[in-house]
């Protein structure tokens, strides 16, 4: 049995340590897709930003509330897609400022935090690679060495529970 649990280790490490590998490309790649959308929101916006900054101190707020006061429908209407464009703009912005921090609080940021459209865009296009600068060599080798001391974990808390954890005979390599 100890045969097959080496082995399945080994397969859990080698596992891990490619996944691991692949973390910081993912990172880098969402940030490209952020920045794409983030670089068309504000193309849009554009004009209505000039419209605020001659007519508005440069307050993209008080532009919005001005067409939504609008007697004229049209403006009003108008108000809704300009607010979404500009709280997009926002968003991406925000996204964009968290992730100026080292690879784990990226990754951390993504996890708690990130867009879950842009998530999943990225996700959908990844091109894998196996790139061997540090950060993938470091997140691999962490994301490996995590994954051993889980499995170490949840066998010794089975062990402990079932009663059929290691014997206490001296083990043979």
């Amino acid at each position: 049995m100890s045969f097959l649990y080496r082995y399945l280790l080994i397969f859990i490490a080698c596992v891990a340590l490619l996944l691991g590998i692949q973390i910081p490309t993912f990172v880098d790649q969402f940030e490209k897709r952020l920045d794409a959308h983030f670089l068309e929101v504000q193309a849009n916006l554009k004009g209505y930003r000039e419209i605020a900054d001659r007519d508005f101190n440069g307050s993209m707020e008080d532009l919005i509330r001005r067409h939504k006061d609008s007697t004229d429908m049209v403006f009003r209407d108008e108000a809704t897609p300009i607010e979404a464009m500009y709280l997009r703009y926002l968003h991406f912005n925000d996204q964009r400022n968290a992730l100026q921090t080292s690879l784990p609080g990226q990754v951390l940021y993504l996890i708690e935090h990130g867009d879950r459209d842009l998530i999943r865009e990225t996700y959908a296009s990844y091109s894998f690679s196996v790139p061997l600068d540090s950060s993938a060599i470091y997140s691999g080798f962490a994301l490996a060495g995590i994954m051993l001391l889980l499995v170490e974990f949840v066998t010794g808390v089975f062990g402990l529970v079932t009663g059929l954890g290691p014997s206490k005979k001296s083990s043979r390599f």
